[in-house]
């Protein structure tokens, strides 16, 4: 699969016919934006997704495309990342478990994704058409607040993170991630922390054997 292109995936299962049914559900109960839905929204919500398994390396979303999607994260990480003309990528933040992922605002916009969405281990996430889940939340302001409310919190901690990158050093910017992300550091494979913290694999192997982080 040529990087960038879309990933045929191997299975997508509605959440009623799917053998981890029972898990799924739970896990979807315990999301960021789903976890104060009342019953009858979690089932219309459900009703609407499919259940998608992503090996590592898998894109969801594929930057400059109009066609947008909305996930919710069960099992494994996702990163947003951004690439120019060369294939430079920057990583813009990893996702996992009980978190999200969406291109909102560019669907908005009106405007294509400006990043891709891909699956750095092998992951798990429920997902429907972008419109869809809008069409949803259109029926439920309480909840179009609060996810709005989440878009933001991502697009500040964003910000924060390419403000990071000028204004710390190498330690301190790991030093950062730590004690911002402790449930990833140990599962994320050390190149895609190295290119998050905008360091080479190597200096971030030096940084720990000289015992500054």
């Amino acid at each position: 699969m040529h990087p960038g292109l879309p990933t045929p995936y191997a299975s997508m299962l509605p959440v009623h016919t799917h053998p981890d049914r029972k898990v799924i559900r739970v896990q979807l109960g315990q999301n960021v934006v789903m976890q104060d839905m009342t019953a009858s929204q979690v089932a219309d919500l459900e009703s609407r997704l499919v259940i998608v398994d992503c090996s590592k390396g898998d894109y969801l979303l594929n930057q400059g495309v109009h066609e947008m999607e909305q996930y919710f994260i069960l099992d494994g990480i996702l990163k947003r990342v951004v690439s120019n003309h060369e294939g430079k990528e920057m990583i813009l933040r990893f996702a996992c478990e009980r978190d999200m992922e969406t291109s909102y605002a560019a669907w908005r916009l009106k405007t294509p994704t400006p990043y891709s969405i891909v699956s750095v281990t092998k992951a798990r996430v429920a997902k429907l058409p972008l419109p869809a889940w809008i069409d949803f939340l259109d029926q439920h302001p309480a909840l179009m607040k609060a996810f709005e409310y989440e878009v933001m919190h991502l697009m500040s901690e964003i910000l924060a993170h390419t403000i990071t990158l000028h204004l710390l050093d190498a330690p301190g910017r790991v030093h950062r991630f730590m004690r911002k992300h402790t449930d990833l550091l140990d599962r994320l494979p050390k190149k895609e922390l190295a290119s998050y913290l905008n360091l080479s694999a190597e200096t971030l192997s030096r940084l720990k054997q000289s015992g500054k982080i």
